[in-house]
């Protein structure tokens, strides 16, 4: 089987993972490679404070209970998403409120976020979503107008840009992963960037079960979300080594685009001119003149060995989401469509040009 994703990982992760050990940094509450990475990643997307965290899921739900979001509380989020990004509002007790896909990037449509804004509307959480980012100064307008925070969802594109500036490092904060699968991994991971004092400051509190002075009083309601030390030094090294990372994917994605550009019925992913895509998956959608559907495609791809994902189910077909009182979204007719049509090819970053051209070729043969 061709997996549809294999971490780059060598030696030099192993080196400092084992040092790590070594040095006794095991807890989260201690240690250089934790301080360390913070730092260096922060300072990568371009901003003063980084929060390493147990995932990019509460990484999302701590930036959401960081800037005071709750009970009452409306949060746009992107239709097409991971459940992460929606939950990290609903475990916060506030709203979420999805907002449809555009047709191009599949991002979510910055011409509909003012018609869904109400009154009760605290916060916009864009997902850069396949590592083709948002139109941040774009939406950055809309949310200073409206008095809106920003929490970017960036599990998915470290190293992308928009207009030369990194996704990530747009909003009040943002929020990564670094499960197995992402572009740098920890495993399990995430971590919270931001360039306000005092958000870091509430950040690293809540993150460490809210200690003060004296140790075990509690005046905040906080949650165990440290990263590891070994964790953090497994992710350090894979910082150092993100430029190659993000080469590789893009000569994957610049391979497979080529391969797949002139087959009639499929809507390969774009690059817009004022973007730098990171490709985290090479996804695409099958569209009818294709002549076969997307299921009975990821069918015969799996019978011959090659391992594909379907895009997100959009919010608002969310049962758990569903069942919460108030929750009537809009029509999200582009997130539904793309749920049905959409899925992404395998995308590790060393793949060779060869499997490219095998999965390519098998996926010739089956249009009808």
């Amino acid at each position: 089987m061709i997996p549809v994703f294999e971490p780059f990982t060598g030696e030099e992760e192993i080196a400092y993972v084992t040092d790590a050990l070594r040095k006794g940094e095991i807890s989260g509450s201690f240690g250089t490679y934790l301080k360390t990475f913070e730092e260096k990643f922060a300072a990568y997307i371009g901003c003063k404070h980084g929060v390493a965290v147990t995932s990019g899921t509460t990484a999302l739900h701590l930036a959401v209970d960081a800037a005071g979001i709750g009970a009452g509380d409306e949060v746009l989020v992107s239709a097409s998403t991971n459940i992460a990004t929606a939950l990290g509002v609903l475990h916060n007790n506030a709203l979420p409120v999805p907002v449809d896909s555009e047709e191009v990037t599949w991002n979510l449509d910055l011409s509909l976020i003012e018609s869904l804004i109400t009154p009760k509307t605290k916060a916009i959480i864009p997902v850069h979503l396949f590592g083709h980012p948002v139109d941040m100064d774009a939406l950055m307008k809309i949310a200073r107008k409206h008095h809106l925070i920003v929490i970017e969802d960036a599990a998915e594109s470290h190293g992308a840009t928009v207009r030369g500036r990194r996704s990530g490092g747009f909003g009040d904060m943002g929020c990564f992963s670094f499960y197995a699968n992402k572009v740098i991994t920890t495993g399990e991971g995430g971590m919270v960037v931001t360039n306000d004092d005092k958000l870091a400051e509430r950040l690293r509190l809540l993150r460490n079960l809210a200690f003060t002075q004296p140790r075990f009083r509690h005046e905040a309601a906080g949650y165990n979300f440290r990263m590891t030390g070994y964790q953090a030094a497994m992710g350090l090294a894979q910082l150092e080594k993100i430029d190659k990372i993000l080469f590789e994917k893009r000569r994957v994605a610049a391979t497979y685009s080529e391969l797949l550009g002139d087959v009639a019925g499929l809507k390969l992913p774009v690059e817009l001119d004022w973007a730098k895509n990171v490709y985290w998956m090479y996804a695409l959608t099958v569209e009818p003149e294709f002549g076969v559907t997307r299921d009975a495609l990821m069918k015969t791809l799996a019978e011959k060995g090659i391992e594909t994902r379907t895009f997100f189910c959009p919010m608002n077909q969310q049962q758990c989401l569903q069942k919460l009182p108030g929750f009537s979204p809009a029509p999200c007719p582009v997130a539904d469509r793309i749920w049905q049509t959409g899925l992404y090819l395998p995308s590790a970053p060393s793949l060779p040009r060869e499997t490219i051209g095998h999965i390519c070729d098998t996926i010739k043969t089956m249009r009808g």
